[in-house]
């Protein structure tokens, strides 16, 4: 039988796409390289063109390894899409061209070879390609570089981006192959080669996160490794062990614990290491140490050690990216670079604990924060006990005069802001002290002192408004906020930023305090606003809308509409309905409408109307781009809910002058079944908010909004999908209480659903299982006869959720539901007694009359009912709870 032949490129193609690679990487401005890139793009369908590409990778020895190397990287991108669909005679060349390559002699065709396998092996996810386990082992036991360092570099790449991979059974290799490369691994820690001996650990580095049964038993094995490595002559190699002792800490801290004393020595030394990502790394531990809960004593005794470590890295570094940008005044233009990614959140209903991710993403992470958080961690553990190593150096660099010592100064005005919380007990005896000294620094000559003291001073913010009490106490206060007010107009731009951010902070603590300076404030909010930059200017709508959001009612005074609403209605008219810097706006007027409740009303029309054409814009967009004029953006249709929302909270059934002769409910019925979670929180919170000031507008799509809103309730229930149905929760609800007998179609499915979500309380969030438990009581109060037959399956967990319950008119909702379905069904209610027992002793007070006297009769009905068994269940109950219903006369 004739052997198969071996595919063999044309030269004529060959030539071609080499001629065409080459001119691709030429810097020559006269090639059209969109010309070249279509007709490789055209080459991609032909159905050997990937061979071509390994060839020129692999065999065109005679080619420059630039035009080499791009072969390999337009093959890589292409296998990306084509590999499942490529015949399998064309696979099996590529991968049989790539494996004796591994070993190359040039380093850049080696680490192209280990990145198209990774991505191979990615797609096949480690079946299918049995030679490629044998051909690593080879080269990796072959003592040759070249070769080891190939495998190695594919092997990095493998672990990097499918660590499961070699932790899984592969057919016809008797144990994982991770058992295999291990003990390998472990031995290249010791190769005279660096860039082995850091790929080695940047392998193991990958499965600590998943601790495969391979790493857990050859743990002392590692271990030994890195002691080894510790103070390798080669940066990399020693970020890379801080970086192991730091995951171990995270994941499995029982295992340095027999190690700690030489890991921690170890980890304060590195901490000073003159490379400073390494030192970078190494700082991570003190604080991943305190999460894990290993021995505090160890870390209390290397406080005075540590401290000053931690103190030295925390003055800016000379090439920080903050000196430069330090120097910006606000004459000159934001660029486009300059503006942070934001990130709008959706309304949400109900208790605040989901998760805030407004991190500082965006900045550099770097030495000098990390630090920062250092001791932040360290003063919240430790608290007044790191005073006495920390504030003798305080002083010291305080006290420290001269421009040269600058950095110092404000590396200790950061750590006094830093250690404001976890040091409070401390240092409230001396605030009044701190706070003297802070203020000056607000007009000092370097923006970078200015603009930390403002953060610090935010930071001690509700420690000074707790003394507004006595007068020296709010003279101090507001000699802070006209401080940070000063700073607000400062001509540089970072000092604006900082001065702005805090002075949100210190609205949000101070709240009604602010009310006797509401003139003096928008004044300055407002001439900020005038005259700042796109990007601190979205920190001022900020403050604005926080304003608002503190002193709520007390905004609404038309000397104060006078100075506020002028220049936000001119921002508002010049922006185009695409363009990005609405969003801030948006959400800032979402903040002023709830805030001034009717006294919006004069703003309200044209603010309405420009919601409704930006959705509809925004659905033109997704449809069809060039034709809407906008690209789609679905964070223009989320703010633009969330402020038809704040207008229905704020005007209530002013609203419905405004809505009554609108499309919204047709856009809002689509917005609720929109494939992004985001878009449908914010749809559900609108339609709660309009079902209780003008519910007859929902009437005629009534049953699609209740079964697109209970469809969320069964839906699958984590990430995003949690704060969607938490909204749509509440607004059935809502809805369900103004309409009545009307829910009748939907209560037997959302009380399963809501059931569902109350047994498994512990897998959703506190704000979810609260608005289940209420809406739950609201349907049972209007329809007790459909919700009573069932009410064995949840009567447990659902009392036990309205015990978390605060005590409000929702509450009272949900009680009355309870009363309900336990008189249509009391024998239903009889082995959950003791759990509406501890229910109905959670509230402080019934206000409602009613309630109070349906509580009572539940009670005394059961007492009735069980006769002389009423005693069993009444010494089941804690005394706090006899207590509470004594009132009862049970």
């Amino acid at each position: 039988m004739a052997a198969a032949t071996v595919w063999q490129p044309l030269n004529d193609g060959l030539t071609e796409i080499c001629t065409l690679l080459e001119q691709q990487i030429s810097p020559s401005s006269v090639v059209d390289k969109s010309q070249i890139w279509k007709q490789l793009q055209h080459f991609s369908q032909i159905p050997d063109f990937n061979n071509y590409l390994v060839f020129i990778l692999v065999r065109a020895e005679g080619k420059s390894i630039e035009i080499r190397q791009a072969a390999g990287l337009l093959l890589k991108n292409n296998l990306k899409g084509a590999y499942p669909s490529m015949s399998q005679e064309n696979q099996k060349y590529i991968k049989s061209e790539l494996l004796p390559c591994l070993g190359a002699v040039d380093r850049n065709i080696r680490t192209t070879v280990g990145t198209i396998i990774s991505v191979i092996v990615n797609i096949e996810e480690g079946s299918g390609w049995p030679e490629l386990l044998p051909a690593l082992v080879t080269c990796l036991d072959s003592n040759d570089l070249n070769h080891m360092d190939g495998a190695m570099d594919a092997l990095s790449k493998i672990c990097e981006d499918i660590p499961h991979v070699l932790d899984s059974e592969v057919p016809g290799l008797v144990e994982r192959p991770i058992n295999i490369f291990l003990p390998r691994l472990y031995q290249f820690f010791q190769s005279p080669h660096a860039s082995l001996r850091k790929l080695a650990l940047g392998c193991v580095n990958q499965y600590v996160i998943i601790m495969p049964a391979a790493l857990y038993n050859s743990m002392d094995n590692f271990l030994q490794g890195l002691f080894v490595l510790a103070n390798d002559p080669v940066a990399e190699v020693r970020k890379l062990v801080c970086a192991a002792f730091v995951q171990l800490t995270e994941v499995l801290p029982s295992s340095i614990e027999p190690h700690l004393r030489n890991v921690m020595e170890y980890m304060l030394q590195v901490n000073k290491d003159p490379d400073e990502e390494v030192a970078l790394e190494a700082c991570e531990f003190w604080s991943a140490y305190c999460d894990a809960q290993l021995p505090s004593e160890n870390l209390k005794e290397l406080l005075p050690r540590l401290i000053p470590v931690l103190l030295s890295n925390m003055a800016y570094a000379d090439d920080d990216e903050s000196l430069l940008d330090a120097e910006e005044d606000e004459s000159q233009p934001d660029r486009d670079q300059d503006l942070k990614p934001r990130f709008h959140t959706s309304r949400l209903h109900g208790s605040e604990d989901f998760d805030d991710d407004d991190d500082d993403s965006f900045n550099v992470w770097n030495l000098r924060k990390c630090s920062a958080a250092a001791i932040d961690v360290l003063s919240n553990v430790f608290g007044d006990d790191i005073l006495p190593a920390l504030m003798p150096l305080i002083q010291a660099k305080l006290s420290a005069s001269g421009d040269e010592t600058w950095k110092e100064r404000e590396a200790a005005v950061l750590t006094l802001g830093a250690i404001a919380e976890g040091c409070f007990n401390g240092l409230y005896p001396h605030l009044s002290e701190i706070v003297a000294f802070l203020l000056p620094r607000l007009d000092d000559k370097f923006p970078l002192i200015r603009s930390i003291s403002c953060w610090t001073l935010s930071r001690f913010g509700k420690y000074l408004i707790q003394e507004c009490g006595n007068p020296k106490g709010y003279e101090q206060f507001e000699k802070v906020l006209m401080g940070l007010l000063r700073r607000l107009l400062d001509s540089n731009k970072r000092v604006q930023e900082a001065a702005c951010s805090a002075f949100a902070t210190v609205e949000e603590d101070a709240a009604e305090e602010l009310v006797p300076h509401l003139g003096v404030i928008l004044q300055h909010l407002m001439c900020a606003f005038g005259k700042y930059q796109r990007r601190n200017l979205r920190i001022v709508y900020d403050a604005i809308g926080t304003l608002a959001d503190s002193v709520r009612e007390e905004l609404n005074k038309p000397a104060y509409l006078e100075i506020l609403m002028p220049p936000l209605v001119a921002k508002w008219q010049q922006l185009s309905n695409s363009d990005k810097d609405l969003f801030p706006l948006l959400e800032c007027f979402t903040s002023v409408s709830q805030a001034l409740g009717v006294g919006f009303a004069p703003f309200a029309q044209p603010v309405f109307q420009r919601c409704m054409d930006i959705i509809q814009l925004q659905h033109m967009a997704k449809v069809d781009p060039a034709s809407a004029g906008a690209q789609y953006d679905r964070e223009f249709i989320v703010c633009s809910l969330d402020l038809l929302s704040g207008l229905a909270e704020g005007l209530g059934s002013g609203i419905e002058s405004l809505v009554s002769q609108s499309n919204l409910r047709d856009l809002l019925l689509n917005c609720c079944m929109d494939e992004a979670p985001d878009v449908r929180q914010s749809a559900f919170a609108l339609m709660g908010d309009l079902a209780r000031v003008f519910p007859a507008y929902l009437q005629p799509r009534l049953i699609d909004f209740l079964q697109i809103a209970s469809q969320q309730l069964s839906a699958n229930l984590i990430g995003e999908n949690l704060s969607v149905a938490n909204n749509a929760c509440w607004a059935i609800g809502e809805l369900a209480v103004k309409v009545r007998q009307e829910v009748s179609p939907i209560v037997t499915n959302v009380v399963s659903a809501l059931a569902l979500i109350l047994q498994n309380g512990e897998a959703v969030n506190k704000s979810l299982v609260e608005n289940s438990a209420i809406t739950l009581g609201r349907l049972a109060w209007i329809r007790p006869d459909l919700v009573a037959p069932h009410m064995e399956h949840f009567m447990k967990p659902w009392c036990l959720a309205l015990t978390m319950v605060r005590d409000d008119l929702e509450k009272e909702d949900a009680f009355r539901g309870l009363c309900a379905v336990v008189k249509v069904n009391p024998s239903g209610g009889v082995s959950s007694l003791v759990f509406i027992c501890k229910a109905i002793a959670s509230w402080h007070e019934i206000r409602s009359e009613d309630v109070n006297n349906e509580v009572s009769q539940v009670l005394n009905g059961y007492k009735q009912m069980l006769g002389n068994s009423w005693a069993e269940c009444w010494s089941a109950l804690d005394p706090p709870v006899k207590e509470r219903l004594a009132r009862y006369q049970v």
